[in-house]
């Protein structure tokens, strides 16, 4: 099974969640085939188009939705349709195949029967099922399907939903569980995690708990929706749509649906049946206020007279859309700038007030529920941690949460409330062991329940956490820590608000730079943050420009070149692996790595522009630079200066790692994108001693920069003109772009002429300079730091 190969998928049904897994796998590099019903209208027709029409207008709905379920628009073209009549032959070739069908047994049982016909002995097969029972699927298929098959749950969108459960039946070969715990880690990029088959498995059994949960304690404390909202969305780590907006999305009649499940099959779990499911949310079914699918659950969208959208909540007593303002308490005001959210976490959770209340009545409730069900619904402690994290978008697993706030602590809250706990966590307390989870030198150990020991979480190795090395810390300041990863290398990270980059962080480069120089192979510079970076601390600029004080703003842009050219001229080798926001001066950082490692999930850009600004941090010079390089040598497959200009003039974004190599900010056979987030910072190691120990040899500046002066110029300002007359560009986007297009062309030159690169980075920073000092730039850089969005002036 180790040998086995995954070359061709086949997915049959392609419905919201078939198209779309289809499509990730698809993004993953595999050839997939996707089978869907034959069009009822065409069963007397050999238009084979006419035939297809059901999977092909699936398939173009889903790659034309938004978000985006692909990593690039290119990969698409790796999907092949067919319906399940004409076509179904053709899964004999398949390495994979994966059913997608509407959740009712006996369909799913008659497509299998089907399937048996044409599948080759040995063929792995799984089904994406989120609540039947394994089990049952399998019951009356050939000893050699049932060895091959288990569930294989994708949560939805899979692009970018990182869970993906696997559930063995009971004659599931052990080496093909092995093989999709491996297979969809490495290649698909998913948090895999073994379940036992029991009702709704682990996330959905344990999330919808928690929303069941949170509604009975908003009715016992008369809280309103837009309390809960607030309370259970980001500020304890918990996306924005928290808990009501999370209903309307994924359909108010699934959550319902998974929640009658499990109280009918899991005749065991006491809590949940008394937890039970508010009578207005299945009222809310019978009204079909489904939510998003039928535009209208717990918030309807409005269209405002002045063309803006808004959201009515829906009030559960008169079942009347209501326009409703922000909640606001004390307790989250007093939190909301602290971007640990750990910190934020305990502070809340000290709170006297109705938001205290709200989170010691959620987590006892949360806890006692998880200790008693965890035995039962999986093998490993962590598995559901890692299920509600990467199926739910928690940042912290529930065994996190309970160590975070002291599992003693919470015991005697729970005792004090007459909430039990499991048998087996007073064991483990009594016994000595005081955590759920414990960690050294990067390794992270895990209580098991059935040793009653810690063991190493498996495959830990890979996956490299910064936090997991806090007692190898080398250096730190308020901002940064350096710590050391093993094997001689050094990592970097910093936790400034949405990664910002100051001061501090730029004395942390430099200073894990000079320590890496001393004794280490290199550097990886890194996090975990829900983003890599936003850029570089605008707010700072903003202040200084007020002041008029152009020397400091002078001597910041310098520091901040200086540093991205340390980065990219340092005796050893540096790594950059970035996630998410890659914005600005992230961008820059990515730009001058020796390596960078991108999780696919990566949005870079040099955004400044937004802002009334130029790249001043190397960005706009690295650009000059590699167009220089590239120019002539393999047109048009590079990308050309005018292409550079324009990406950065517009402030293109990247929806990918993907397309930020067509943008230019990462580069074809140097940078690698790594699939799996959390794989990253161990593969930019890995690179880092790769790079090594072949003998890395700090790079030569260049000094014969080919830039076009003058004639460059003048096609970039005639576009430039163009867009402002045909009211595109406002008068301020053209002076902004004037100055980008001088210092890519590397200014006012009459003929091309070779230059080096700091000339480029003195033409960077005057520009750079010289644009604090516009009013119309101050006007957009106040309204980014005010509403996080900029105004076009």
């Amino acid at each position: 099974m180790a040998n086995r190969n995954i070359r061709k998928v086949a997915v049959l049904g392609s419905g919201i969640m078939g198209s779309r897994i289809a499509l990730h796998l698809a993004g993953c590099g595999l050839k997939v085939i996707l089978l869907d019903r034959l069009n009822p209208e065409a069963t007397d027709s050999n238009d084979k188009k006419l035939r297809d029409l059901l999977v092909n207008d699936a398939l173009q709905l889903a790659v034309k939705s938004k978000p985006s379920p692909l990593f690039h628009s290119s990969f698409s073209s790796r999907i092949s349709t067919g319906n399940f009549e004409d076509d179904m032959h053709q899964i004999a070739d398949a390495d994979w195949i994966i059913e997608a069908v509407i959740e009712v047994l006996d369909i799913k049982q008659q497509l299998f029967e089907q399937v048996e016909k044409f599948r080759k002995p040995g063929t792995l097969i799984s089904t994406n099922t989120s609540g039947i029972p394994i089990q049952l699927m399998a019951t009356g298929r050939s000893m050699d399907f049932q060895q091959h098959f288990c569930g294989t749950h994708f949560f939805n969108p899979p692009r970018y939903l990182q869970l993906m459960e696997i559930i063995p039946a009971k004659e599931t070969a052990a080496e093909v569980v092995d093989f999709f715990m491996r297979f969809g880690n490495l290649i698909l990029g998913k948090t895999t995690v073994l379940c036992n088959d029991t009702p709704a498995f682990i996330a959905n059994r344990i999330g919808v708990f928690s929303m069941l949960s949170i509604m009975r304690i908003m009715k016992e404390m008369k809280l309103s929706i837009q309390d809960i909202e607030l309370l259970t969305g980001p500020i304890v780590g918990r996306p924005k749509s928290a808990t009501f907006r999370t209903a309307d999305v994924v359909g108010v009649d699934t959550l319902l649906r998974v929640a009658q499940g499990i109280i009918d099959n899991a005749t065991d779990d006491q809590q949940f049946s008394q937890t039970g499911i508010p009578d207005w949310l299945k009222l809310m079914v019978d009204k079909k206020l489904l939510g998003d699918k039928t535009k209208s659950g717990f918030f309807k969208k409005k269209i405002n007279d002045d063309g803006s959208k808004s959201f009515e909540t829906l009030n559960l007593e008169t079942f009347i859309y209501e326009t409703k303002g922000k909640s606001k308490f004390a307790a989250t005001d007093a939190v909301k700038n602290i971007e640990n959210t750990r910190e934020r976490i305990r502070l809340l959770m000290q709170d006297t007030d109705k938001p205290g209340q709200f989170y010691k009545a959620f987590h006892v409730a949360l806890f006692s529920y998880v200790s008693f069900q965890a035995p039962n619904i999986s093998k490993y402690l962590y598995s559901i941690d890692d299920a509600i994290k990467a199926g739910f978008g928690w940042e912290l697993g529930i065994f996190e949460t309970w160590d975070l706030l002291g599992v003693e602590k919470m015991f005697r809250q729970m005792k004090a409330l007459g909430v039990e706990v499991a048998p087996w966590v007073h064991e483990m307390t009594t016994s000595g062991h005081h955590s759920f989870y414990k960690h050294e030198s990067g390794t992270q150990y895990y209580y098991d329940i059935n040793a009653k020991k810690y063991l190493p979480i498996a495959g830990g190795k890979s996956f490299l956490v910064m936090r997991h090395f806090e007692d190898q810390t080398i250096w730190k300041n308020n901002s940064y820590r350096t710590y050391h990863l093993g094997d001689d290398v050094l990592g970097l990270e910093w936790n400034t608000k949405m990664g910002s980059i100051g001061g501090d962080v730029l004395e942390g480069i430099n200073k894990s730079i000079t320590l890496a120089e001393q004794q280490y192979k290199g550097l990886v510079i890194a996090n975990e943050g829900a983003n890599f970076s936003a850029g570089a601390n605008v707010g700072m600029i903003f202040m200084l420009a007020l002041e008029q004080d152009y020397d400091e703003i002078d001597m910041a842009i310098r520091m901040f070149q200086r540093t991205m050219m340390r980065v990219r001229y340092s005796a050893v080798p540096v790594a950059v692996a970035p996630h998410g926001l890659t914005l600005g001066g992230g961008s820059e950082m990515c730009l001058h790595a020796d390596i960078v490692v991108p999780a696919a999930e990566t949005y870079a850009g040099l955004v400044e522009v937004g802002i009334g600004l130029i790249p001043g941090g190397g960005g706009t010079k690295e650009n000059a630079l590699r167009a220089a390089m590239e120019r002539h040598e393999k047109e048009p497959e590079t990308i050309t200066l005018q292409q550079r200009f324009i990406n950065i003039a517009t402030g293109k974004v990247a929806t990918s790692a993907h397309e930020a190599f067509d943008l230019g900010i990462f580069r074809p056979g140097t940078d690698a994108i790594c699939i799996n987030p959390w794989r990253r910072i161990g593969l930019a190691k890995q690179k880092i001693i790769d790079m090594f120990d072949s003998g890395y040899t700090m790079p030569i500046m260049q000094d014969k920069i080919m830039v076009q002066g003058r004639m460059g110029m003048g096609a970039m300002l005639s576009g430039i003109h163009a867009m402002k007359s045909g009211n595109y560009a406002s008068e301020h986007d053209a002076k902004v772009a004037a100055k980008l297009a001088y210092v890519i062309c590397g200014g006012d030159l009459s003929q091309p002429t070779a230059v080096n690169e700091q000339y480029l980075l003195d033409l960077e920073r005057e520009a750079f300079l010289s644009l604090t000092g516009e009013r119309k730039t101050l006007e957009r850089i106040q309204s980014v730091l005010k509403t996080g969005k900029p105004i076009r002036n």
